[in-house]
């Protein structure tokens, strides 16, 4: 039992950022919606209500990146949730 030392818990002052303004990838929008790759794609074409990619390129061309406005798809999941108790 001696190896097991004390962890102090140290404050990090992280930066704010306004989730308007911040633009995530397909790895951290498959963890906000529960969504995989080809679900995304299917409710990009299928569902209006779901957020629209932002082209992070110039490129018109098929796998130039994208992402997604943070705030939009945290509204979006919250329309979700939302809709669970409509569903009764």
């Amino acid at each position: 039992m001696d190896s097991i030392h004390s962890i102090q818990a140290t404050s990090v002052t992280l930066p704010q950022f306004d989730p308007a303004t911040v633009i995530i990838r397909m790895p951290e929008l498959e963890s906000l919606t529960g969504y995989k790759r080809p679900t995304v794609y299917k409710r990009l074409k299928d569902d209006p209500t779901f957020p629209k990619p932002v082209p992070l390129s110039d490129s018109t061309s098929r796998g130039a990146p994208v992402g997604w406005v943070l705030a939009e798809v945290q509204a979006w999941v919250r329309q979700r949730i939302a809709k669970r108790g409509e569903a009764a």
